[in-house]
């Protein structure tokens, strides 16, 4: 026997983002695909940071880095400032940090479930 599915298609239907924002949502998360790039935005949450004290932390070069953080700049996960001939970068926003602390809150959680 055949159910219908007709008014749940139309209210999904209905409620489901355009295939422009869909994309652009993938697009933003294939940036969390790069462990470099998490790692600088896990960096960013504990303090903003310049270039150089990236590289240090992470045992990478400055160009490298700056690679990433342009990456990062263009999709406005973070942001910069300068002093003086330094530019430090931080976080754009609750929202980039929201999104990291969630990841992590669920991979921990599910960890917790294997032991």
């Amino acid at each position: 026997m055949a159910h219908d599915h007709a008014d749940m298609l139309r209210r999904v239907r209905t409620d489901l983002p355009t295939d422009e924002l869909l994309c652009d949502l993938s697009d933003l998360f294939k940036l969390f695909a790069d462990t470099t790039r998490v790692k600088i935005l896990f960096a960013l949450m504990e303090s903003p940071m310049c270039v150089c004290a990236i590289a240090e932390l992470l045992g990478m070069t400055q160009p490298a880095i700056s690679h990433q953080l342009k990456n990062l700049k263009t999709a406005k996960l973070v942001g910069n400032r300068r002093e003086g001939k330094t530019i430090y970068y931080f976080l754009l926003d609750d929202h980039v940090r929201a999104i990291i602390a969630q990841g992590f809150e669920h991979l921990m959680e599910e960890r917790g479930k294997e032991a």
